[in-house]
C-alpha cells in the first residue's frame, strides 16, 4: 500500500523566464486550490495566467480522477518552476556586430492533494 503522491499537470515549453514565473508560484504554495486560483486571476504577470492554466488542469486531474473527491479539499502540494531549453537569437547591433538573445523556457509542474483532516 503506498501513500497517494497526490494528483499532477505539467506543462512544457512555455517561452518565459523561470527567474520571472518563480516568485509567482511561491505565493500560492500551500494554499488551498480555490484560493490559489483567485490569487493568481489578481496578478497582473504573465506567469500567474501560465500557472493558473496547469493548476486549473491539475484539479481537473484530480476530480477525474477520483470521483469521491471535493473541490475545497484540495490543496497546492507542490509547484516546480525547472528550466527548460532556450531559443538563440540573433541581435544585430551597430558596426556590424551581433549579439545573441536567449529567449528562457520553462516547464511548471503542479501537484494537488486533498487536505488531511476530517
Amino acid at each position: 500500500m503506498s501513500e497517494n503522491k497526490g494528483y499532477k499537470a505539467v506543462t512544457k515549453f512555455l517561452i518565459a523566464s523561470p527567474t520571472k514565473v518563480r516568485p509567482v508560484a511561491n505565493v500560492v504554495k500551500q494554499k488551498s486550490c480555490s484560493d490559489a486560483l483567485a490569487i493568481l486571476e489578481n496578478m497582473p504577470q504573465k506567469g500567474a495566467k501560465l500557472i493558473s492554466g496547469t493548476l486549473k488542469s491539475a484539479v481537473a486531474n484530480a476530480l477525474n480522477l477520483n470521483k469521491k473527491l471535493d473541490e475545497d479539499m484540495l490543496y497546492v502540494r507542490e509547484i516546480r518552476i525547472d528550466e527548460g531549453p532556450r531559443l538563440k537569437r540573433v541581435w544585430f547591433r551597430g558596426r556590424g556586430r551581433a549579439d545573441q538573445l536567449l529567449k528562457r523556457m520553462c516547464h511548471i509542474t503542479v501537484v494537488v492533494d486533498e487536505k488531511a483532516g476530517k
